[in-house]
C-alpha cells in the first residue's frame, strides 16, 4: 500500500508534496512521486530540473519515508500517469495539487485534477498553495 503524490515544479505542487509527505510519515506507507513529461516538447516547465529531484529523494531519505521518485515520459498525460501509478502501487491516497482557474480554462483545457479526481480507485487529497497539512 502507498500514497502517490504527482509532482510539479510549483508552489500547488509543492503543496502537494508536503501534504503527502507529512500523511506518509503519519502512516509509515511507501510514498510515490511522480512528475512525468509527455515528451512532445523541448523544455517543458512541468518536469523537474535533476537538482530539485535530488533534493526531494535526499530529504525523504534523511526523514526515513520509504519513497519512490519517478519521471516517466511516455506520451500519457499526467493524469494517467498518477493514475497508473496508484493502480501499480495498490495506492491508499493520491495526492494532487490544485490552482485557479476560471470555468472557461477548465472547459477548453480539460482539467487534469478533475480526471484524476473521478477516475481514481482511492481517495484523492486535493491541496491548494499556501495551506499546510
Amino acid at each position: 500500500m502507498s500514497i502517490i503524490v504527482g509532482y510539479l515544479p510549483t508552489p500547488e505542487g509543492t503543496a502537494a508534496l508536503e501534504a503527502a509527505i507529512s500523511q506518509a510519515r503519519k502512516d509509515a506507507k511507501l510514498l510515490v512521486v511522480i512528475n512525468s513529461s509527455r515528451g512532445d516538447v523541448l523544455v517543458d516547465k512541468r518536469y523537474a530540473e535533476d537538482e530539485e529531484i535530488v533534493g526531494i529523494e535526499e530529504r525523504l531519505k534523511k526523514e526515513g519515508i520509504e519513497h519512490l521518485v519517478q519521471q516517466p515520459v511516455r506520451g500519457n498525460d499526467a493524469a494517467t500517469e498518477v493514475l497508473q501509478a496508484a493502480e501499480q502501487h495498490r495506492a491508499d491516497l493520491i495526492v494532487i495539487g490544485l490552482r485557479r482557474r476560471t470555468p472557461v480554462g477548465k472547459l477548453i483545457m480539460g482539467s487534469t485534477a478533475q480526471q484524476i479526481l473521478l477516475e481514481a480507485g482511492c481517495p484523492v487529497l486535493a491541496v491548494k498553495a499556501g495551506h499546510q497539512p
